[in-house]
């Protein structure tokens, strides 16, 4: 199979465990089978689909933002296509799909299949990707959807109306997310949830593309991807088509986009240093910080603590965090880079205090700052430092100074645990060159 993983979100609705750099997808909540360990949406999907397909092509359709954690998560070698800024759906999926074309070489009588990254699903899930992807090849419709059979009538859903109740129909119409009255109504007419799944031959896509917006290979619109207008795939595509089929699937699908609906597939009642007393009742905690969270007499409360703060939230009104998520401006103060991970301890108006931890053979890049100057101290591990041009191997106790101006890089031999304080004026991500490294 050929498929693409859409992987986008703003890091809202799961917040403080989500940020503006780490998404819901990348927050490890499930646990592994057989292991005292816990792995992410994307970690999971990703391997559910090597299960069913070991030989699976699978490229992740992300922003500049999610590359390092996808490196970090998933690998250094996971095949990414990168969007320079947001613009919607369809253009990310075009130029996913022009990067299997023009960059990876997959023939555009290939059938490709797209679907989102942050759905909770069983293996039968992954066996219906394989028939949407058979379906196409069988040239009956230009558009394959996934047709997910309702639980129950929602109003946060589109609506699919097939011609028949038969696995594979074509489609009579769409209906967009409806009050629960009408969804209750589509329901009995047989209509099954739009879960954004769905199946096409590449040339199909590209061919629209050149006409809706002058698309001729993926260097061209790489470079021009910010005057792009934002379209919806939906919108450009799915509701245009007239040759479109769908595939009812029947098995285990839940759109994880809350924290009610994320605890509802939780296999333990909390993570992390929690004491959940036996009062409680219906009480989901995730703590990552080092301190000990106690929880005493709540009930349909969840508790989530992390760098980024704390929240405290009933699990009906936690699905109305976002505006209030949307006032709180802050720096992250965790995140996963290709080659480990940062946490901010302490910020001030001049200086700005982390904790790094570099993955054994990993490093940053070789880089320079124009307006701070560096101090690492490193508490653990072993490995060497770069400073312009100059190596020197390092080991706990051991502090390097680097004044603003200097290139500078470090590389880990074994995990190597830093304590790295940026003193400025005007500390900003933002101030940083990367060079190449001389041999």
């Amino acid at each position: 199979m050929n498929i693409i993983l859409l992987s986008g979100g703003s890091g809202k609705r799961l917040w403080p465990l989500s940020n503006n750099v780490r998404s819901k997808q990348f927050i490890k909540i499930f646990k592994k089978p057989n292991k005292n360990d816990y792995e992410s949406m994307i970690q999971r999907v990703y391997k559910q689909i090597k299960l069913i397909d070991k030989d699976a092509n699978i490229t992740i359709a992300t922003s500049k933002s999610q590359v390092s954690a996808i490196r970090n998560q998933i690998g250094a070698n996971a095949s990414i296509s990168v969007e320079p800024c947001r613009r919607d759906t369809f253009p990310a999926i075009v130029l996913a799909t022009a990067y299997l074309t023009d960059v990876k070489n997959l023939d555009k009588e290939e059938p490709i299949v797209v679907c989102p990254v942050d759905a909770y699903v069983e293996q039968s899930y992954f066996y219906a990707l394989s028939e949407l992807s058979s379906q196409v090849t069988k040239n009956e419709a230009n558009l394959v959807l996934m047709g997910i059979k309702p639980t129950y009538p929602s109003e946060m859903y589109g609506y699919i109306l097939p011609n028949t109740f038969e696995k594979v129909s074509f489609v009579s119409s769409f209906k967009e997310k409806p009050d629960l009255n009408a969804a209750k109504t589509y329901i009995r007419k047989g209509a099954l949830w739009n879960g954004g799944v769905f199946a096409y031959k590449a040339k199909y896509l590209l061919n629209i593309a050149k006409q809706l917006i002058g698309f001729c290979s993926y260097d061209k619109l790489y470079a021009t991807y910010n005057s792009l207008p934002s379209l919806s795939f939906d919108y450009a595509v799915v509701e245009k088509e007239k040759k479109i089929q769908v595939i009812n699937y029947n098995g285990l699908w839940k759109d994880i986009g809350t924290w009610n609906t994320l605890t509802d597939v939780m296999e333990e009642d909390f993570i992390g240093n929690v004491k959940l007393c036996d009062d409680c009742s219906n009480v989901h905690v995730i703590n990552t910080l080092d301190l000990p969270v106690l929880a005493m007499g709540l009930h349909d409360v969840i508790i989530s603590a992390s760098p980024d703060g704390i929240l405290v939230s009933d699990k009906v009104q936690s699905i109305n965090i976002k505006p209030y998520v949307d006032k709180i401006h802050q720096q992250a103060m965790f995140a996963e880079k290709s080659w480990g991970s940062f946490h901010v301890l302490d910020v001030e108006s001049e200086s700005l205090t982390i904790k790094v931890i570099l993955n054994p053979g990993q490093s940053m890049n070789y880089h320079s700052h124009d307006r701070r100057n560096e101090v690492w101290s490193v508490i653990s591990g072993k490995g060497r430092t770069i400073v312009d041009g100059m190596e020197q191997p390092i080991k706990a106790g051991d502090v390097i100074t680097i004044q603003c101006g200097c290139r500078h890089t470090v590389i880990a031999e074994t995990e190597l645990k830093l304590i790295e304080i940026q003193i400025g004026k005007d500390i900003s991500v933002e101030d940083k060159h990367k060079f190449e490294l001389e041999d």
